[in-house]
């Protein structure tokens, strides 16, 4: 019975991510084979290395991900008690999609919102020549005209290019402000049921009691007791941890 927004991976190329480990400075398993301090690296279940420094490592790959660099598919999981570093790229993985929180805030803006309603939106990049542009300055997309006056649009004494391009969905996930995440990195993670857990935790790190002045009103949600979490992501909606069936049951909360 899957979530109502999950979604099975397809699989992807481990190549970029044995690449970038490779670049980062993973060890060798033979020069390091006796050795407890170091965390051990697994690719699709395949031991490659080890390393020393694996929060900073984990931090990268996921900042990676989320540039698109890797694919949004890649799982990466972090076993502290195990000293493990597990990532993931095969097929068949239950996906869920989350909202990113950094600093206790949601990365999801206003203008994401109104990106989406419009379904496009529009991007500045320095204009270059046609004759000068490679195939990585090639974009899709429709391109919006200069200034009403004919001028060129200028930004720090250099001229831009508008383009107007879609905003969809996967434009969300591109841009950083969705992440997927299978049942295994699900467990090494903060998730918020709703925005308002993220303010909460705001006002604790301030020292100030969310509930001090709050009306009592029976029909609201309960909550735990006041702790000022360190969330990493937010649900969409809290129904979305649940399957079709039980959603249609009366109350389900």
């Amino acid at each position: 019975n899957l979530a109502l927004m999950a979604v099975i991976s397809v699989g992807s190329v481990s190549g970029p991510v044995i690449d970038f480990l490779e670049e980062w400075g993973l060890e060798p398993l033979e020069e390091n084979a006796q050795s407890t301090n170091l965390t051990k690296v697994f690719v699709n279940g395949v031991w490659l290395g080890v390393c020393r420094d694996p929060l900073n490592m984990v931090n990268t790959l996921r900042t990676l991900r989320r540039m698109q660099d890797f694919d949004s598919e890649v799982s990466i999981v972090r076993d502290i008690r195990e000293r493990e570093i597990r990532i993931y790229s095969d097929a068949g993985r239950v996906l869920r999609p989350l909202f990113i929180v950094e600093d206790h805030k949601l990365k999801l803006k206003r203008q994401h919102l109104r990106w989406l309603q419009e379904k496009w939106r529009i991007e500045e990049r320095p204009y270059v020549p046609r004759e000068e542009r490679n195939k990585e300055e090639v974009s899709e997309g429709e391109t919006v005209a200069d200034e009403e006056d004919g001028r060129p649009i200028m930004r720090d004494e250099r001229r831009v290019k508008r383009k107007k391009k879609p905003f969809t969905w996967s434009s969300l996930i591109r841009d950083g402000v969705i992440e997927l995440l299978d049942a295994e990195e699900e467990e090494t993670v903060m998730i918020c049921m709703t925005p308002d857990d993220l303010l909460e935790s705001r006002l604790l790190r301030r020292g100030l009691d969310p509930r001090a002045e709050a009306d009592f009103n029976p029909a609201a949600r309960l909550k735990p007791l006041p702790i000022a979490h360190t969330w990493t992501h937010c649900e969409i909606h809290p129904s979305m941890i649940l399957g079709i069936c039980a959603s249609i049951i009366p109350f389900p909360d």
